[in-house]
C-alpha cells in the first residue's frame, strides 16, 4: 500500500503544484521518490507531530494542499488537539495519511498498534475517513481525497498487501465496493482486512456458503444505500476490521442498524477486543489470536449463520 500511495501522490503532484508532503522523521525507503522529484515540496519536520500538523495547517491556509504522513498512532494520538482545532474547526484542505493500520506494526507492541485511530478520526466534524483495502484502492483514494476539499484521514497498511481489485474498479468516496455477490451472508471488510475476508469467503464457499463481500473503504461518510440494500437482502451480516471493537466501522454500522426496525437480521462484529495486546509478535500470529485470520473469520461466520456441523 505504501508504494501505491507514493506513486499516486507523485502523479497528483505532477498535475498540481500546490501538493506537498510532510513527515515526522520516517518514510525512509518509501518517500524518497517523491523527495527526489519534488525536493522543494518535501519537508521532514522531525519527531514533533503537534508541530507537524500545526505547520501543515499554516501551509493549507496559505493555499497549499499538504499531505501529512506518519505512523497512524503517532499521527492521530499525539496531535489530536491540533487536528481538531487547527484543521477540522477551520475545515482546512489538509490530508492526514496514517501508515501501519491496525496491527501492522504488531512486533513493536501497543505504542505502534493503531487500534483507536478510526474512532478518533470519525468523531471529528468535517473529517472524511478513508480506509482502502488494497493497493488499487489506495491509488484511487489518493486522487479522491485530493479532489475532496476538506480534511481527510487516509489509513493504509505497510505489509505488502495484495491486489484484490482490477485496475478499472470504480472508486468513490462514501460508496462501498461489492467485491463478490452472494446470498444469506454479507461480510463487510475495511482496510487491510479485505484480503483476509476475501480468503475467508473462499473457505466458506468450499463449504457451500457463498457470502457477499463488501469493501467498505470509506468509514465516514458511510454508503447508506448499500447498507440499506444489504440489511434488506441478507439475514446475516458481519463486519471485519483491524481496529478496536469500539468506535470503528462495526460501531458505525451498529449505529445505523439501531435506527432501523423494518426487518430483523443478525449482526456481528469481528474486531480486536477492548484492551491492549498482552505481547507483541508477528502479524499473522496476532491476527489469528484476535480472530482476524482467514480461518478464524470463516469459523466465526459459519457459526454466526448457525451452520455449525
Amino acid at each position: 500500500m505504501r508504494t501505491a500511495f507514493v506513486d499516486a501522490l507523485i502523479a497528483a503532484a505532477s498535475q498540481d503544484e500546490r501538493v506537498c508532503l510532510l513527515t515526522g522523521d520516517l518514510g525512509y525507503t518509501t518517500l524518497e521518490p517523491f523527495q527526489a522529484k519534488f525536493p522543494e515540496r518535501f519537508l521532514n519536520l522531525g519527531v514533533a507531530e503537534q508541530n507537524l500538523v500545526g505547520f501543515a495547517a499554516g501551509l493549507a491556509l496559505a493555499g497549499r494542499v499538504p499531505i501529512v504522513y506518519s505512523i497512524a498512532t503517532f499521527l492521530t494520538l499525539k496531535p489530536l488537539e491540533q487536528i481538531r482545532n487547527d484543521v477540522c474547526y477551520q475545515k482546512l484542505n489538509l490530508k492526514l495519511v496514517g501508515v501501519g493500520a491496525g496491527l501492522t506494526y504488531s512486533q513493536y507492541g501497543a505504542t505502534h498498534q493503531a487500534l483507536e485511530d478510526l474512532a478518533l478520526m470519525r468523531v471529528l466534524p468535517h473529517m472524511t475517513v478513508v480506509c482502502p483495502g488494497d493497493p488499487v484502492e489506495v491509488e484511487k483514494a489518493v486522487a479522491a481525497i485530493l479532489a475532496n476539499d476538506g480534511p481527510c484521514y487516509l489509513r493504509i497498511g505497510a505489509k505488502g498487501e495484495p491486489r484484490i481489485h482490477a485496475d478499472g474498479v470504480e472508486f468513490r468516496l462514501g460508496k462501498g465496493i461489492v467485491v463478490s455477490e452472494g446470498t444469506e451472508l454479507a461480510l463487510f471488510a475495511t482496510g487491510n482486512m479485505l484480503a483476509n475476508t476475501v480468503a475467508a469467503a473462499r473457505l466458506l464457499e468450499a463449504r457451500g456458503l457463498k457470502p457477499r463481500v463488501v469493501s467498505m473503504h470509506t468509514i465516514k461518510p458511510l454508503d447508506d444505500e448499500l447498507l440499506e440494500d444489504t440489511f434488506l437482502r441478507f439475514r446475516y451480516v458481519l463486519c471485519v476490521e483491524e481496529h478496536s471493537l469500539i468506535g470503528g466501522l462495526g460501531s458505525a454500522l451498529s449505529e445505523r442498524i439501531a435506527e432501523r426496525v423494518e426487518r430483523p437480521f443478525q449482526f456481528r462484529r469481528i474486531a480486536v477486543a477492548d484492551g491492549f495486546q498482552e505481547t507483541g509478535g508477528w502479524l499473522d500470529f496476532i491476527r489469528d489470536k484476535n480472530g482476524l485470520s482467514p480461518e478464524a473469520i470463516a469459523r466465526t461466520a459459519w457459526a454466526h449463520c448457525r451452520q455449525v456441523p
